[in-house]
């Protein structure tokens, strides 16, 4: 049996997740979780959403507090973020997880389609920043961490507006930690391959994604959503402290 690491800096952290009702983010919030943190999230799965609530508190944890909030609808996603903080207290760490990599060719990529893509995968990246960002200052330092995707650095096909979406955070990630480094709070990145949640199994996993696999992975075996999350603890947690402006890649070695 693995043994992961515990970080006693993240007990009674707060800590706020975009989309963590499914996939990595439903990892990401039961290991903070799990480590003793405060943590919020929004999603618009809403069943999904309460029911990992549910069985967290039912194993003896802090239960996350769920919102439903769609992050297209900035305005929205701005009072709930406020109105979280004043129930739990100001964040301390951010983790920018939520996004959609709906497949799409060229040719029938229109105008509202284009808007509609960046926002859900690119302007509410920002705007959670701009909004956890006053309370970091008062706290003396927090953590932003954002997820990019190996999508553009493989030259992945299908799905030209998302990866653009994705090459994007890495510019926010750089800009903002040189912007928000002198209030001791960290901007990273982390950067997932072809991880299996039950949505990538449902739709594009097949015997022939099995083999592009095992041919592009370094490592053997499948990328789960622990393994990202197991990185976004670290980036924070203390033990991180002097890590900002990076991009870490968690793909087994397939970029």
């Amino acid at each position: 049996m693995k043994q992961l690491a515990t970080y006693p800096s993240l007990q009674g952290k707060r800590v706020f997740v975009t989309g963590g009702g499914s996939g990595i983010g439903e990892a990401i919030v039961q290991a903070f979780v799990e480590q003793g943190a405060v943590v919020a999230f929004v999603d618009i799965a809403k069943q999904a959403s309460e029911e990992l609530c549910a069985r967290l508190g039912a194993a003896g944890h802090r239960a996350p507090v769920f919102r439903y909030c769609d992050i297209t609808d900035i305005p929205a996603l701005q009072r709930t973020m406020a109105e979280l903080a004043e129930q739990l207290g100001d964040f301390d760490v951010l983790v920018n997880n939520a996004a959609n990599d709906q497949r799409h060719d060229i040719e029938n990529v229109s105008l509202d389609y284009w808007n509609e893509r960046i926002a859900i995968n690119q302007r509410p990246m920002f705007f959670t920043c701009q909004a956890v960002l006053p309370g970091m200052k008062k706290k003396g330092g927090g953590s932003i961490i954002n997820f990019s995707s190996m999508s553009w650095h493989a030259k992945g096909a299908g799905y030209p507006v998302y990866a653009t979406t994705k090459a994007a955070v890495i510019g926010l990630t750089r800009s903002l930690a040189r912007d928000l480094g002198p209030f001791n709070v960290r901007v990273n990145t982390v950067t997932p391959g072809w991880v299996m949640t039950q949505r990538q199994i449902d739709l594009w996993v097949n015997e022939e994604a099995e083999a592009e696999i095992k041919k592009a992975q370094c490592l053997p075996g499948k990328l789960m959503p622990e393994d990202i999350a197991q990185m976004v603890l670290f980036l924070g947690a203390d033990d991180s402290r002097m890590c900002t402006a990076q991009d870490f890649v968690v793909d087994a070695g397939w970029t």
